[in-house]
């Protein structure tokens, strides 16, 4: 079992991701703001952290480069989920050092997909 921490502010999308995630076999922690889950991820150390882009306190990008700053956090695979769709977002995000990118709305299929292709290429 992997351990997986979400950082999303919508309860909403939250909810279901978390369902979804532990439904694919994986313990869940979440956060529901960026500076919560910069948090989480540096003293948990994850083995993937599926993050927003838009949220309070610290937005996701912000949240990226610290992590990839960090010695430990700099290991953590990171799936960017959002709503930001255009390419210079998705370029932003891979140059910050995001391992994968889902735009939002998403399939519920895809995510776990993409993330035992996340796990698997750790491993």
């Amino acid at each position: 079992m992997s351990r997986i921490l979400i950082v999303e502010d919508e309860p909403d999308v939250l909810l279901l991701l978390e369902n979804r995630v532990r439904g694919a076999g994986h313990d869940v922690q979440s956060a529901s703001d960026g500076e919560r889950g910069l948090e989480l991820a540096l003293a948990e150390n994850p083995d993937l952290i599926i993050l927003d882009w838009m949220m309070p306190k610290l937005d996701g990008i912000e949240v990226l480069e610290r992590l990839r700053a960090d010695e430990v956090g700099g290991r953590i695979k990171v799936l960017m989920l959002t709503a930001r769709s255009q390419q210079n977002d998705v370029d932003r995000a891979f140059a910050a050092g995001a391992n994968d990118y889902i735009v939002k709305p998403f399939s519920s299929r895809e995510l776990v997909e993409r993330i035992a292709i996340l796990l698997e290429a750790a491993a």
